[in-house]
């Protein structure tokens, strides 16, 4: 076994290899950029090693500066986790020359599974399903829509180096088309420094369903059944569980065959996942391998027990697998939840910034991978994920509802974040019934999310709590003296709460421990354990125990439960007949500008100075995390003056062209 092993990555993935490579005794080093400098995963290292400034381009990324870490400080071998290097093969061979054990398939492997034009020509021989498409590179713009013609719109844009969601473009006519392939061929240039693209049919309501295989350097592959990855946006996944809700026994027997068929024709060892995508009547096609740990193994690790970063270290190491495909069980279910730091409410644009409060769940059957901590800040350089909550359960069911009550206790405060919209997704009807498809977001919640409708029940409960929490404070602001008007600890009392754009009335009463509330009709009885300050509450309303998110607003607070975020001013009733008579401050006109949506950096701008400009015209290019993003015209108009110039850093509502 080794006994040092240099990380060379950063971020939660860092962390993660870090505690196996403590549970098995080895040393564990970590590098890091000058971004990266006071990161959670260089505290926990016992090395650390700087290599070289903030773009990815210079330090992770850089094969010569990860080499020259694991010599210096003796480190045995190097696990790349997943990103940067994981699937450079140039970084296996450069390990392999200096006697340097690389935690991964061989680079024959890499090289073959990570070019998706040959992996797919490796994958029709080796009889697995394809799907259909032009398997060359293509670059010119009129040979695309001949092959797009004959394969039949939509298609798919693809980097043949890619990965991630990174370079890929859905079009559905010739004009889409021609728009992805730049878009395409830019980002693959700039995440992989390949721009290679090519062509292949988009198949209709997808599920995108993967096989984690494992494999010993002594022709052993098995696999280990199957992740659920179809809640994804922009081809990024969302929420992932395994099993899968879809497959049966015999179409799940049938697609592990199929991975370990494909693994076995390259001599695949270490970890590696085969992708496919699954049409409604279960045939499914071959969509690409990746050679290196997945983002979402977790979930294969709850319902295995198998450690996979373990077993990867373990076959770099020369040991065999210690089991056969036999021993494979599945125990139970398991989802796991990406948290990223973005702004759902702007089209789930990158969010960053420090984290000012950072606050984990816990409870049974919860798992939490995290890179960063209170304080820790979240950079444009690199992926937005702030953690993988993860939640394990007898059965689907369970493992929703564990999930769903983890994030409403995952506060985070600072940079944008989608904890609310996770939330969302997992009450969905859709997804609970296991409904899914590639497109389920795009379908359900369109290019941005705003928030959910509360139901009447839901409203109703916010206002019980929203007056409990006012009570409660004060409370204490009084000492129990009953200083608040129209209050008295003994004596019932009506109050308005605001809830968004309505006025909900309440009557409230003390009742033992709790309140007994009344809204309308209905009778509420709400316990609540909080005290001002704290940002969480436990509530028992009307039966049902539940977590809410709590920040103090002027005249209440903003509350954030089951994917809702809703302000809830409590007023007494003079209070709220006076303030509904003030007419509310119009909003800013900010229709002549073109603002940035977040921060980020200037790659072109499409128009000049007193060029006229149609509405959905491009007219800037952003890039945040390595993602391309075109900001269009809102409206027709004249371009008075552009502010910015390409390969400027801008920052989220900055101005960059204004209209006449």
């Amino acid at each position: 076994m080794f006994e040092k092993i240099l990380i060379a990555n950063r971020g939660e993935i860092a962390c993660r290899i870090i505690r196996t490579c403590r549970q098995l005794g080895i040393r564990p080093v970590a590098v890091y950029s000058e971004a990266d400098a006071d990161a959670l995963h260089v505290r926990m290292a016992d090395e650390a090693v700087p290599i070289g400034p903030p773009p990815a381009t210079e330090s992770y990324l850089r094969v010569d500066r990860i080499v020259e870490a694991a010599r210096r400080t003796g480190a045995n071998a190097v696990h790349p986790g997943y990103g940067f290097l994981s699937e450079n093969p140039l970084l296996a061979e450069a390990l392999e020359a200096e006697g340097i054990v690389f935690i991964g398939p061989s680079a024959h492997a890499i090289r073959a599974m990570g070019d998706k034009i040959e992996s797919k020509r490796i994958a029709a021989e080796a009889g697995v399903s394809t799907v259909p498409g032009h398997l060359e590179a293509i670059r010119d713009p009129d040979l695309a829509i001949a092959v797009a013609h004959e394969i039949g719109f939509p298609v798919m844009v693809k980097a043949a180096a890619g990965g991630g969601g990174k370079g890929m473009r859905v079009a559905i006519d010739e004009r889409d088309l021609l728009d992805g392939l730049k878009r395409a061929e830019s980002e693959a240039r700039s995440a992989f420094g390949d721009d290679r693209v090519f062509l292949e049919k988009f198949i209709t309501e997808p599920r995108h369903i993967e096989i984690q295989v494992l494999g010993d350097r002594y022709g052993q592959v098995l696999h280990l059944c199957e992740r659920e990855c179809s809640i994804q946006r922009r081809h990024q996944k969302v929420i992932e569980e395994a099993p899968s809700p879809f497959l049966d026994a015999k179409t799940r027997r049938a697609m592990g065959e199929q991975a370990v068929l494909l693994a076995k024709a390259v001599d695949y060892h270490s970890a590696g996942t085969v992708e496919f995508i699954v049409d409604a009547r279960r045939n499914f096609y071959f969509l690409e391998m990746n050679t290196r740990l997945q983002v979402e193994h977790p979930v294969t690790e709850l319902v295995t027990g198998i450690d996979l970063v373990e077993q990867m270290i373990r076959i770099a190491a020369g040991e065999r697998l210690g089991f056969e495909q036999s021993d494979v069980r599945l125990d139970g279910w398991a989802l796991e939840a990406r948290v990223y730091a973005e702004d759902p409410g702007r089209g789930f644009l990158p969010s960053a910034g420090r984290i000012r409060r950072y606050l984990e769940p816990s409870g049974e059957g919860l798992r939490i991978d995290s890179g960063v901590v209170e304080g820790s800040e979240v950079t444009l350089f690199y992926d937005p994920m702030i953690a993988k909550l993860c939640a394990h359960a007898p059965d689907r069911g369970t493992a929703i509802a564990r999930l769903s009550d983890a994030l409403d206790a995952f506060y985070i405060r600072g940079p944008g974040h989608n904890v609310a919209f996770l939330a969302a997704l997992l009450s969905h009807r859709r997804f609970r019934e296991g409904e899914l498809s590639t497109d389920f977001i795009a379908a359900e919640f369109g290019e941005r999310f705003g928030g959910i409708v509360p139901s009447q029940a839901s409203r109703s409960g916010l206002a019980a709590i929203a007056v409990g929490l006012r009570l409660i404070q004060a409370d204490r602001d009084a000492g129990v003296s009953g200083r608040l008007p129209g209050w008295r600890p003994e004596s019932p009392a009506d109050w308005v709460v605001r809830l968004g754009e309505d006025d909900v009335p309440v009557h409230a009463e003390r009742a033992g421990n709790g309140f007994a509330m009344r809204i309308g009709d209905t009778e509420i009885a709400v316990v609540l354990d909080w005290r001002p300050g704290r940002p969480l509450a436990r509530a028992r309303l009307g039966g049902r125990d539940v977590v809410v998110q709590i920040d103090p607003c002027p005249e209440g607070f903003v509350l954030r439960h089951g994917g809702l975020e809703m302000p809830a001013l409590v007023r007494t009733r003079k209070a709220a007949e006076f303030a509904a008579r003030i007419p509310p401050k119009p909003p800013a006109d900010t229709s002549r500008f073109v603002l940035s949506p977040m921060p980020g950096l200037i790659v072109s701008i499409s128009v000049q100075q007193g060029e006229p400009v149609k509405i959905g015209q491009e007219v800037v290019v952003l890039e945040a995390m390595k993602m391309e993003n075109v900001l269009r015209a809102e409206r027709d108009g004249v371009v008075e003056e552009i502010r910015v110039k390409p390969g400027a850093t801008v920052a989220a509502d900055q101005v960059l062209i204004a209209f006449a």
